[in-house]
């Protein structure tokens, strides 16, 4: 396991937690205000935690070029997870902008 330094293990393990909590607090998050959007978003977000994941393991076996195909696996999870994460975060906009129909008012100078 000499492919990457202790430190930079710890990021890379200390990301793919960080990753686990955001897609549970914004799972939970959906759930207190009661908007599927944000489920979304937290679904949206599992290609790229598997992704993560494809990386680890690679790396975790010294980069063994039987193993090659995950690199193919987190390209490819990468670019799933960016187009996921832009349908998700367009949903929540969209979702945003029909609830706030109010008019505005102009604003009034005082003299």
């Amino acid at each position: 396991m000499h492919a990457l330094s202790i430190p930079t293990w710890i990021i890379h393990i200390s990301s793919v937690i960080e990753w686990i909590v955001a897609i549970w607090l914004i799972w939970t998050y959906g759930e207190l205000t009661n908007n599927r959007n944000w489920w979304g978003l937290s679904l949206a977000m599992l290609p790229a935690l598997v992704s993560a994941m494809c990386a680890c393991t690679w790396h975790y076996f010294d980069n063994a070029e039987s193993l090659e195909w995950l690199v193919t696996l987190q390209a490819t999870m990468t670019l799933v997870g960016n187009f996921t994460l832009w349908a998700a975060a367009f949903l929540i906009w969209r979702s945003t902008k029909s609830a706030n129909t109010v008019e505005p008012k102009p604003i009034k100078s005082e003299p």
